[in-house]
């Protein structure tokens, strides 16, 4: 583990993976740690806390990223539309390169936030390139390296190197950098009761990691299934992506995402048998996603559910049900609804004798040529 990795808590250790996927496992159960530095760093470290002098809630916000950093912007955005109240979206680096005035033109955004957890990702680099010398935006680069060139191409960074992984994939990186804008979301806001529910959250997933973790990595070692599927509505829709990407990151297994209910329009002719189904059920549509998860075991499908708390019905419906059991804000369990699939995507690629630390064809960040690779802005854009 690096210098940068906060020990496993919760009573488990990196020990029950041997060999292979051993580090994607320490870092994933690292996160309730991970959580508490960054929580302190936020009150306690100058450049986090100008965070909230750098960028505004009074004007819209644009997030700019790539792969798992671009649907963690996208659940970012859809906390901050609805605490703030702040116009925010995201969209990926490859969209603002291709389109950069049409995008900008369309989100009204005089600030821009460009992730990247490498802070190497040529596509941000090359957004925030285009930023510098084409717009009149405040930029804000966010990124795990404390060497990155969006130190020199932003008008301002955020460094989270204690939250920074070994392995290839986004773990703790992912929550660490969603709870860092979680909170700044919830000052903004003035919400109080957001910011105490993030406080206790490290504590309440470290309990609840020790509870959970075996019998998720269990349920995903046990068979193999030909589809994967994960199903979230809001907020919850982006981290079903994330989930999906996590499965075929660490797996080599084809997953897909979508919006719960849009399950029905089409997507629902591959039930059967051999597909998994994760519903990651969110507060407002909880009844409308529970009745779709009894219509699919109609279908001899395999269901996999995380809820706060579940009912009797969604209980009998469930051949796995991960629950939260938190008196917590909705948008304070996001990072915890992220977890599940963290493991699911270990347990399964390693049950394929995969290695889910060196995913087969990725690197830790795509770099890619100068020349020949650089997008064409598109006509009319």
């Amino acid at each position: 583990m690096n210098e940068h990795a906060p020990a496993a808590r919760g009573g488990l250790s990196a020990s029950r993976v041997a060999g292979r996927g051993r580090e994607t496992f320490a870092e994933i159960l690292s996160q309730p740690t991970t959580w508490t530095e960054t929580a302190r760093r936020f009150e306690q470290d100058a450049e986090l806390r100008e965070i909230s002098q750098i960028l505004s809630r009074e004007e819209p916000c644009l997030f700019v990223a790539c792969g798992s950093s671009y649907y963690l912007s996208r659940t970012v955005a859809a906390q901050w539309t609805t605490l703030p109240q702040a116009s925010s979206t995201a969209v990926p680096a490859s969209e603002l390169l291709f389109a950069p005035h049409q995008v900008l033109k369309r989100t009204g955004a005089r600030q821009v936030v460009l992730v990247s957890r490498s802070g190497k990702t040529t596509e941000v680099l090359r957004a925030a390139e285009w930023l510098k010398a084409n717009a009149r935006v405040r930029t804000l680069g966010v990124t795990c390296s404390e060497r990155s060139a969006l130190r020199e191409l932003c008008t301002h960074t955020v460094q989270l190197p204690w939250a920074d992984e070994r392995s290839m994939v986004m773990t703790r990186s992912f929550t660490s950098i969603l709870l860092l804008f979680e909170r700044l979301g919830a000052k903004f806001s003035g919400d109080a009761g957001l910011l105490s529910a993030l406080d206790g959250l490290p504590e309440k997933t470290a309990t609840w990691l020790a509870g959970n973790a075996d019998k998720i990595q269990a349920f995903g070692a046990k068979r193999r299934f030909a589809d994967f599927v994960f199903l979230g509505q809001g907020a919850h829709y982006w981290l079903a992506q994330e989930a999906a990407l996590k499965l075929t990151e660490m797996s080599s297994s084809y997953a897909q995402a979508y919006h719960t209910l849009e399950f029905r329009h089409g997507p629902k002719a591959i039930a059967g048998r051999d597909t998994l189904i994760a519903f990651l059920l969110s507060d407002a549509a909880a009844e409308e996603e529970s009745s779709l998860a009894r219509e699919l075991k109609k279908l001899g499908v395999v269901t996999l559910v995380v809820a706060n708390r579940a009912t009797p019905a969604l209980r009998r419906h469930s051949d796995l049900l991960i629950e939260l059991d938190s008196d917590a804000p909705e948008y304070a369990r996001l990072a915890m609804v992220a977890i599940p699939a963290q493991l699911l995507g270990l347990s399964v690629g390693l049950a394929k004798g995969l290695d889910p630390d060196v995913p087969k064809n990725l690197t830790r960040a795509v770099v890619l040529g100068r020349k020949k690779d650089a997008p064409v802005e598109r006509r009319g854009a």
